[in-house]
């Protein structure tokens, strides 16, 4: 059964880094385009980062462009999210996702493109 996993949430002060960890398994995803998603309470699920699993591909949310890095470990199977200089508006659970072999474009904002999920991590960011 393919099932994806994540980990490495918790809580900083503003400023701080945290790197999160996808963990693939149960089929293989290196044909698949990989995603990180977002959501607080009370607001939609937003657009944070995509990749090939290959690393041919990357593209940022605006809202993290510059901060946040996606990079993937095939020999792992593990995509990864590093996050640097978090902001009280980084709180949120974080969710890696899945998108079928051949998806490219704006589609990838989209967290309906995805069919794959994780179970989500919270990171939680504090003054």
């Amino acid at each position: 059964q393919a099932q994806l996993v994540e980990s490495g949430g918790g809580s900083v002060q503003t400023g701080g880094s945290l790197t999160l960890s996808c963990a693939a398994s149960g089929r293989t995803f290196s044909d698949k385009v990989m995603g990180w998603f977002r959501q607080a309470p009370g607001k939609e699920r937003e657009f944070v980062a995509t990749i090939h699993w290959s690393g041919i591909m990357i593209g940022y949310g605006e809202a993290v462009r510059g901060r946040f890095a996606i990079f993937t470990d095939e020999a792992k199977n593990t995509m990864y999210l590093r996050m640097n200089n978090l902001q009280p508006e980084d709180t949120a659970t974080y969710y890696c996702a899945a998108a079928p072999p051949g998806t490219y474009g704006s589609v990838l904002l989209r967290p309906t493109t995805f069919d794959y999920w994780g179970q989500g991590t919270q990171v939680t960011v504090s003054d």
